[in-house]
This record gives C-alpha cells, sequence and structure tokens, in this order.
C-alpha cells in the first residue's frame, strides 16, 4: 500500500519534503523521471539490511492481494510485478509478506541496482529513455512473448493494475486496465478519456477477472478450456482471414468497432468522462 522508494528516501535519504518537491518537478515536466529517481536513489545512505527494516515496519500489504495472487496461479494466469523501482527490493518485499515460495512464482520486471556496503545505491536502468523503465515497452515485450506461446488463431488478453506516474504509459497498452481509486493513474485516465476499471483492494480485481473468466469460458466452450477469448483478438482474427476479405470489400467500410482497431491513432470513439460511466464501459 506504501511505496518501497519512498518510505527509503524519507527515512534514510533526502527526506520526505525534499522528496515532495522533486516528485513535483515530475508531475509539472520540469524534470525527466528517471533524473528524479537517480537523484532520489543516490541520496540514500545506508546498508541494504538496514534499510529494509524500516521497509518492513512501514509496509502493508493490500488485504486482498495474497487471495488474488494464489487465485491467479490455481487458474494458470502469469503473474508479473512490473515496476519502476529496483528489483532487489522489490524481491525482498514479495519473499518478506508473500513467504519465498510465493514469491518465486512472481516474475519481477524492474531496473536493477548497484548497492554498495558502505550503503550507496545506484541504479541500473532498465531502458534508456527518461523513465529508466519504460512500462509501455515491457507490457508489449511481454505480449509478443505470450503471443509466441499461443496457438496461431490465439491472441493473449493483457490486464494491468496500476496507481502512480510511473504506471501512466502502459496506461493505452494494456486489453484491461485496473487504477487504484483516488491516485495518479486514475487522475490520468480521466483528464485523458481511457476507459478503466477503479480499485481499492485486490479483491475487486479478483471479482472482475472473475467475470471476465466466466465470459470466456463462455465464448470457448466451459469450464476446463483454456481462458483464449479476447474480443480484440477474435476481432483481428476475422478481419484477417481469407475468409473475411470479401466480407470487408463487400461491405465497403468496415464497423465502428473494426475502424478503432485498424486506425487507432486515426479514429477514437468518444469515451465516458465520469468514473461511474468509465466502470461500465472498460474495453476488454
Amino acid at each position: 500500500m506504501q511505496d518501497t522508494g519512498h518510505i527509503l528516501f524519507d527515512n534514510h535519504g533526502c527526506g520526505e519534503e525534499a522528496r515532495t518537491k522533486l516528485d513535483e518537478q515530475i508531475r509539472n515536466g520540469e524534470r525527466s523521471f528517471r533524473e528524479v529517481s537517480e537523484e532520489m536513489w543516490g541520496s540514500l545512505n545506508i546498508p541494504f539490511d538496514d534499510g529494509f527494516i524500516v521497509m518492513e515496519k512501514n509496509l502493508e500489504i493490500d488485504p486482498g492481494f495474497r487471495e488474488f495472487h494464489q487465485y491467479c496461479l490455481a487458474n494458470g494466469f502469469p503473474f508479473n510485478v512490473i515496476s519502476a523501482g529496483l528489483k532487489p527490493v522489490l524481491r525482498r518485499v514479495l519473499d518478506t509478506f508473500l513467504g519465498e515460495a510465493a514469491s518465486s512464482s512472481i516474475d519481477i520486471v524492474a531496473n536493477d541496482a548497484t548497492i554498495e556496503d558502505d550503503g550507496s545505491w545506484k541504479p541500473i536502468w532498465r531502458h534508456d529513455t527518461d523513465l529508466g523503465h519504460d512500462k509501455a515497452l515491457s507490457v508489449n515485450e511481454a505480449r509478443a512473448a505470450a503471443q509466441a506461446e499461443c496457438l496461431p488463431d490465439e491472441m493473449p488478453l493483457i490486464v494491468f493494475i496500476g496507481d502512480g506516474v510511473s504506471d501512466l504509459p502502459a496506461a493505452r497498452e494494456a486489453d484491461v486496465l485496473f487504477a487504484r481509486r483516488g491516485l495518479r493513474l486514475e487522475e490520468y485516465c480521466i483528464e485523458h478519456s481511457i476507459a478503466y476499471t477503479p480499485f481499492d483492494t485486490f479483491a475487486d480485481i479478483k471479482a472482475e477477472i472473475q467475470k471476465l473468466s466466466a465470459e470466456d469460458q463462455a465464448k470457448t466452450g466451459g469450464v476446463g478450456k483454456p481462458v483464449r477469448y479476447n474480443p480484440r483478438a477474435n476481432l483481428w482474427r476475422r478481419i484477417s482471414s481469407k475468409e473475411a476479405v470479401p466480407t470487408l470489400m463487400a461491405a465497403a467500410t468496415p464497423s465502428r468497432e473494426e475502424k478503432m482497431f485498424l486506425w487507432p491513432e486515426t479514429f477514437s470513439e468518444e469515451r465516458p468522462s465520469t468514473i461511474q460511466e468509465s466502470e461500465e464501459t472498460v474495453a476488454v
């Protein structure tokens, strides 16, 4: 429920006041996320194990996270933590709060780091960009990897769950988007009319994923069938198959849905402007 970096910076680095000012520089575009983050991590002066003591005391895991993670494991849904933070910190957090066995089933897609015995910290950025870790790129890399494991007529469904400023680039890349209520990602979705589902805890997300899974099973033949239904993927199969070509040509113009898929940069539909409306029109 808290940011691991913020806890470290506030207690063993630049301090909360300076960190808040630095965060504002990111928000107003004065400095890049990577530049500010590097300054924050560079302000730390504490060995890793000592730094984790304050995190363990202050971190609180989302009350629905363990159950949601177990649900994903039971149903064969690949689960990843994608973060603008540091992989060693995140792995220790997962090992501590979930146990090493459960933690080992989660892949972490994040920046690496060198943490010296003298207490100095330096991020090793995942991407050579102003973001340090471009989550949009990581989401699309995951999509490509999942697609490679699918059958020729299948396409993976990418679900993204986020809350903060580093999640903004990935917001447009997911098939299903969850944004924690009241935080920066939700603000961004409202500002830019991006369809999303707000959540308070992972229990809310589990309920929505169960609905998606039930819909998928209905489309694919029932319980026990692989969860492969994806309206966007089905549309692609329909318009890219040889049998579909004459239909599209005869129709002269594609349907509204097909236009949105084929030309997302130049064609868009009117999107909901309120949170309640957005909940009802999440694009899957």
